[in-house]
């Protein structure tokens, strides 16, 4: 069974802010443009991406709002 998360409007707002954000850091650029593409479409997660955003949750210098976009797209990982 393919999993139907998407983005929602919350997480993209937020994806739409960091991207328009000239001092934002290429990973939270990165996954805001992933979390972006998921919105609305049942696509997923790559596993390049997911491992990108899964060291940003692990790093301690990570802002808050790249947490929440990294959330998000591993919540939409496909399943092993």
């Amino acid at each position: 069974m393919a999993k139907r998360e998407q983005s929602g409007p919350r997480v993209t707002h937020l994806a739409s802010t960091v991207l328009r954000d000239p001092s934002a850091s290429k990973t939270a650029k990165s996954l805001a443009g992933s979390a972006l593409a998921q919105a609305h479409t049942p696509k997923q997660s790559t596993a390049t991406t997911a491992r990108t955003a899964a060291k940003a949750l692990h790093d301690g210098r990570t802002n808050a709002s790249t947490k929440s976009l990294a959330g998000s797209v591993l919540t939409q990982k496909p399943k092993k």
